[in-house]
């Protein structure tokens, strides 16, 4: 697949992310975009990628939503488990530009008006008092002790006779 453009793996990840049993919902994208990259790009950028990646048959368009199509799945599960986003971004961006296409498949075609209503709508839930499930849990600031190891009682002092 030859130009990779910036948005074109942070898509594909964030679908991944969101449509793990069925296709993946709008808003579930954006939130999954939000959650890997901290901000939510621009609509018509997000727009064209969804029709280049469409065009090269790694995403397709299902049930009012969009699913990731085999060889993009084999994408996705050539990339490393553990590490963070932005490794895992880089290591797709790799796979991406080794990537052939077979052909022209059909684009998902998703006009920047739905993107923006998404957006908005994942701003929406974020703000409200729900628990948001795509955010991570938050780490430790220091190492606790683990239980059953706890300090034991000073000696007392000895006595000079």
């Amino acid at each position: 697949m030859y130009p990779i453009h910036d948005h074109d793996p942070l898509l594909l990840l964030a679908t991944a992310l969101a449509a793990k049993r069925r296709p993946a919902e709008l808003p579930e994208i954006m939130a999954a975009i939000d959650l890997i990259q901290g901000n939510i790009p621009n609509e018509e950028k997000l727009s064209e990628a969804f029709v280049r990646l469409g065009q090269n048959g790694l995403l397709l368009a299902l049930d009012g939503g969009v699913a990731l199509t085999p060889a993009a799945e084999s994408q996705i599960e050539a990339l490393p488990r553990k590490g963070e986003m932005a490794d895992r971004l880089s290591a797709l961006r790799s796979l991406l530009a080794a990537y052939t296409t077979a052909g022209d498949a059909e684009a998902v075609a998703i006009p920047a008006e739905q993107l923006r209503a998404a957006m908005l709508a994942h701003r929406a839930a974020a703000a409200g008092g729900g628990k948001n499930l795509l955010v991570p849990k938050p780490k430790p600031e220091a190492a606790k002790a683990r239980p059953g190891q706890r300090q034991r009682k000073p000696l007392p002092k000895q006595r000079k006779r």
